[in-house]
């Protein structure tokens, strides 16, 4: 099973025949959820997608998972999209995203229009300072603050933000997810990045939701 870069693939391959993992959480009950994670160059915008992906096929669901690249690679923003189905996906590229993961400001200005009305914002709160106005519900927290205090590095808040994003939507369940960083982090990173992973799925969204309208 392989993602290629730059486009779409079905991963629907591989999939376990155990019972499917619950989920639990604001997007749980949605059979049909696009997810967009947007941020700059090194912040592993594209790995989230790839990990979120694997995870919804553990889930046995089906999932396509597409990716940008060129300038933005250069320290502009970039995006990786996945698109999560209960039944087989006609069209692989996002339309009105049910979920933005924004790890940068210019990020969150580019892609807070992709949203749906009652879409899930959420946010890097130290690296998008000025939040554009959303009328769903919105989450702002500091993932690489996180990440320094919990294993000493920045890079793994990129697996704290997909905790969180299990934490708060359940578009993909704990287990799956759990699977999935183990399986595709880089080589010699998956303990610091399990614990990455547990401090974002810990995190308590009634603390971190921002009011209508802030």
């Amino acid at each position: 099973m392989s993602l290629v870069a730059g486009s779409s693939q079905d991963v629907t391959d591989d999939v376990p025949t155990a019972e499917t993992p619950a989920r639990v959480g604001l997007l749980a009950d949605r059979g049909f959820v696009e997810v967009r994670f947007g941020g700059s160059g090194g912040q592993g915008v594209v790995l989230m997608g790839m990990i979120l992906a694997v995870a919804a096929n553990y889930d046995r669901r089906c999932v396509v998972q597409t990716e940008s690249y060129g300038p933005e690679a250069r320290g502009g923003f970039s995006r990786s999209d996945v698109i999560i189905s209960d039944d087989p996906i006609d069209y692989p590229k996002l339309e009105n995203a049910d979920l933005l993961v924004a790890l940068s400001q210019d990020s969150a200005n580019a892609y807070t229009s992709s949203l749906r009305r009652d879409g899930i914002l959420i946010y890097d709160s130290e690296k998008v300072s000025d939040p554009p106005a959303f009328s769903g519900r919105t989450f702002g927290m500091p993932f690489v603050r996180w990440a320094r205090e919990e294993t000493g590095r920045p890079q793994p808040a990129n697996v704290l933000a997909l905790g969180v994003v299990a934490r708060i939507t359940g578009v993909v369940s704990v287990d799956s997810l759990q699977r999935a960083v183990n399986e595709t982090v880089p080589a010699g990173t998956a303990e610091v990045n399990s614990k990455a992973l547990a401090r974002g799925m810990a995190v308590d969204p009634a603390d971190w939701q921002i009011p209508s309208g802030r």
